[in-house]
Parts: structure tokens; sequence; C-alpha cells
């Protein structure tokens, strides 16, 4: 199978996203989807099952901090779920984490940074794909007032396993594309403010953020 993805992240339940990415996947020749979270905004949880399987694609998700504890089985109805799993894709090891450390909004789910580390640290492999909500700290986590969020556990893991790919989302203002120390970095920004990416796998990484 071709190992190229459309990166998506932060639907927030808007309606008419699904169809927007159809279009993309298709002008790209796209087949498979990556869903960094936030799918839902709060809920109803079906949303993410609703939004998947419109999107007609194979998928890869992990849940994020606005997509309530009970979207889980919705989303593996329909995608392979990564949260705090790991799996074989094309022969190349991937594995995520959903949700994200503490924030000020008390979102429905947001863990210690000791639990994101007990949860991410036994899938963790270098050279694999990372798929998270939550950013590692220092990297495409700066909020507009300037502060970094992003979660320590999560940076950890990443310097001392070394990753090939980490994508991540929830900051909708921190968009880009970065390699440091061996490690491709993406947030391709929130789809609810039309912005999207895509992952290109094979002798070299490419991470190109696009338009949705």
């Amino acid at each position: 199978m071709d190992d190229r993805y459309l990166v998506l992240s932060d639907v927030h339940g808007r309606g008419w996203a699904a169809e927007a990415a159809k279009e993309l996947m298709k002008e790209h020749a796209l087949e498979q989807v990556v869903l960094l979270g936030d799918i839902t905004h709060f809920g109803p949880m079906q949303f993410a099952e609703e939004f998947i399987r419109d999107l007609g694609a194979r998928c890869y998700a992990v849940p994020g901090n606005c997509d309530p504890d009970g979207t889980l089985p919705f989303i593996e109805s329909c995608a392979t779920l990564l949260h705090a799993r790991k799996v074989s894709v094309n022969g190349r090891t991937w594995g995520g984490l959903g949700g994200c450390n503490p924030t000020i909004f008390k979102t429905p789910f947001e863990m210690t940074e000791e639990e994101m580390g007990r949860l991410l640290g036994p899938i963790m492999e270098p050279g694999m794909v990372l798929v998270l909500h939550c950013p590692p700290k220092g990297t495409f986590d700066s909020t507009f007032s300037g502060m970094s969020v992003g979660s320590t556990a999560v940076r950890d893991l990443i310097a001392g396993t070394r990753p090939l790919v980490v994508l991540s989302g929830h900051i909708h203002e921190d968009r880009g594309v970065e390699q440091k120390d061996g490690v491709w970095y993406m947030n391709p920004g929130a789809v609810k403010d039309h912005c999207a990416g895509m992952m290109e796998l094979g002798k070299d990484v490419k991470l190109t953020l696009l338009d949705i």
C-alpha cells in the first residue's frame, strides 16, 4: 500500500470537514488518513465515528482532550486506534497517545505528566511514527500568549528514543514542519481553521502543510 497519508487534527465537530478532506485526498491521490484528535467538540461522541466513516479511507487515530472518554469505542469501531498502543504499518512501527497534559480549561481528556509517560513509554521505539494529540514541550506547543504548554514526559521519551516522525496537533496556532536531532515533526494545524497536512514515508520523509 502507498505510504502516503492525509494528516488531520482538531476537527472540533465541523460537519463540512469530511467532504473537504475527501476532496483533498482526491487532489493528492491519498487513500489513508491520520487523525490527531479533537475530532468532536466535547461530543457528541458518535460524531467521531460518523466523521471517520464519511472519509471512506483507512484511518489511524488518537483522541484529543476535547473528545470525551466514551469517544474511544466510536473511533475504534472504524479506525485503528493508536492511543497507548503500537501497530505495524507497512513494516514500520506506529504508536500513539491521545489526550493532553493538564490545562487551565479542565477539558475531558487530560492526564498528569506521570500518566502520559507511563502510557507512552512502553510503546516507544527508535525509528517509529509517533501519533500524538499533545505536542512535546518545546516543539509546536506555543500558544498565542507565547506560553510553551507541551508535555515534558513526551519530550523526554522522544529524546531518549528518537522516533522517525512525530505528528501532533492540539495547539491550533503553532502550525509547522521541522526536523531537529534527526526527528521530523509536524503540526498540520486545525481542520476547523481549514488546515491539514500530508505525510509521505519512503526512503526519505516528506511532510507538507495543506489548506483544506
